[in-house]
């Protein structure tokens, strides 16, 4: 799907000209282009976050000759999708994370009842230790 695809769908679903449907959508992206540029993140819950992500210098090898370069700092946009975007697109992805994460609070409550009952035991061996 391209600029002009999306610009009839939003016309056909919400009976609006193309030429009102293409307006709107120079808006939208015009708002997040701007405020990304700002340095401030824009979210749309469900969908995904756009946010401005800086890339430090760093040190490079030119392949064609093996010298070392100098790569200079970038800025550049960066998009993180939402869940639901992500569940959407692909559900069994979902659904094993979900699993997942269903899982592993359960496996963590045993380990971490076993660290605080051998807290006691270690404080007492470093007692004795300390008195020999």
């Amino acid at each position: 799907m391209n600029k002009t695809d999306l610009i009839q769908r939003l016309a056909e679903k919400h009976e609006l000209s193309k030429a009102e449907a293409g307006r709107i959508l120079e808006t939208l992206l015009d708002t997040v282009v701007t405020s990304v540029k700002k340095g401030e993140a824009v979210t749309i819950p469900g969908f995904g976050s756009f946010k401005l992500h800086a890339r430090p210098a760093r040190n490079g090898v030119n392949p064609s000759n093996g010298e070392k370069i100098k790569i200079a700092a970038a800025k550049l946009p960066k998009f993180t999708p939402g869940a639901t975007f992500k569940a959407t697109v692909d559900p069994k992805g979902a659904a094993k994370k979900a699993a997942k994460a269903a899982a592993k609070p359960a496996a963590k409550a045993p380990k971490a009842a076993a660290k605080k009952a051998a807290a006691p035991a270690k404080k007492a061996a470093a007692k004795k230790a300390a008195k020999k």
